[in-house]
């Protein structure tokens, strides 16, 4: 998880994906509560988004963040062509949820879910993913010099983060407070 989700326990980004492997729905859940008892009340929460074949979806977010980058401009109009009625991060979360249960694949707004510039998200879904102006964390279509700076300090922070985790400090030691 640390080398997943480091740029969000450090805020310095919305949201972050991983996936987690279990061997049974109780550890499963005990590992999801556990997780949000530590960090709750630092701002990050964990979310199961999908479970398949004893393995989990996991969304790590900071929900003051989440519902900062739904009310951007532009994010409401955009989602709704998805069904999203509400940019009310519970709300949107829920319908993410139901949307990665309908297919197989990701569906392309959970960029925004993960801190993504809506017009590298837009850029992707008219590109087909091609002609990008550079790969990072994400395909870049827009603004390349700040995505460049942004994806540098994810790397560094990552960096930090194992360093730090593999000399003994906790996954709440780790978590800067909102």
């Amino acid at each position: 998880m640390i080398e997943h989700c480091s740029p969000t326990l450090a805020s310095i980004k919305t949201g972050n994906l991983f996936t987690y492997k279990y061997e049974s729905e109780e550890e499963l859940w005990k590992s999801v509560e556990g997780f949000n008892e530590c960090v709750r009340e630092k701002g990050v929460s964990l979310t199961v988004l999908r479970r398949s074949e004893k393995k989990a979806l996991i969304y790590v977010c900071r929900f003051s963040s989440l519902e900062r980058d739904l009310k951007k401009p532009g994010v409401a109009n955009f989602i709704k062509k998805y069904g999203y009625e509400s940019t009310d991060p519970a709300y949107a979360l829920e319908r993410l949820r139901s949307r990665l249960a309908q297919r197989e694949d990701f569906p392309h707004e959970i960029g925004l879910f993960l801190g993504y510039p809506l017009g590298d998200v837009i850029g992707f879904i008219k590109n087909a993913g091609q002609n990008c102006k550079c790969v990072g964390c994400w395909k870049v279509y827009c603004n390349e010099c700040e995505a460049i700076k942004a994806f540098a300090r994810f790397k560094k922070c990552t960096s930090v983060y194992v360093r730090l985790w593999n000399q003994g400090r906790t996954v709440r030691q780790l978590t800067v407070a909102a």
